[in-house]
């Protein structure tokens, strides 16, 4: 399958899902905005499949992860963004979803496992309530925070500003 075709509607990914649940695969959900794919998201990605069967990411859309991030953000359109997550060996499955956590993705795919990074703890995951309600292992996964687009973001410019 092409990097294209792992990206679905939440509809597709619904019937795919059961489908995979009643061969006894476990699904995992992981979650971003992926605006500039570093060695940082590789990894993440790469130790929450090693949660289950099936990866599938959320992909923030534009207008969610504008409000999360402020303006000039994201870089990437959400296809973009879905396309370069879904090239990634490590994925199954894409969905871009609108809200601005995965609350309600949660709810609609109930995944075995959610994912998230390391710069949350068990505590700090804004989702913990919802997933301990639905069943959901919550896994924090990935290398220590040593990444961050931002300060991608911050060091391309500073590079690119010319000499005084």
């Amino acid at each position: 399958m092409n990097s294209r075709g792992k990206i679905v509607s939440l509809e597709n990914l619904r019937a795919t899902l059961d489908a995979a649940r009643a061969r006894g695969k476990s699904i995992v959900l992981a979650n971003g905005i992926f605006d500039l794919l570093h060695v940082g998201h590789v990894r993440y990605l790469e130790a929450a499949k090693r949660e289950g069967h099936l990866l599938v990411v959320g992909i923030n859309s534009d207008s969610s992860a504008r409000q999360l991030k402020g303006p000039g953000r994201p870089i990437l359109d959400e296809r973009g963004r879905a396309e370069l997550v879904a090239a990634l060996a490590a994925v199954d499955s894409v969905v871009i979803f609108n809200e601005l956590n995965v609350e309600a993705l949660l709810q609609a795919i109930r995944p075995n496992v959610h994912a998230k990074g390391t710069d949350y703890t068990p505590e700090t995951v804004p989702e913990r309530a919802t997933a301990a309600r639905l069943g959901i292992r919550v896994a924090i996964v990935g290398d220590p925070k040593q990444h961050s687009t931002t300060d991608l973001f911050g060091a391309i410019r500073k590079r690119a500003r010319p000499p005084r």
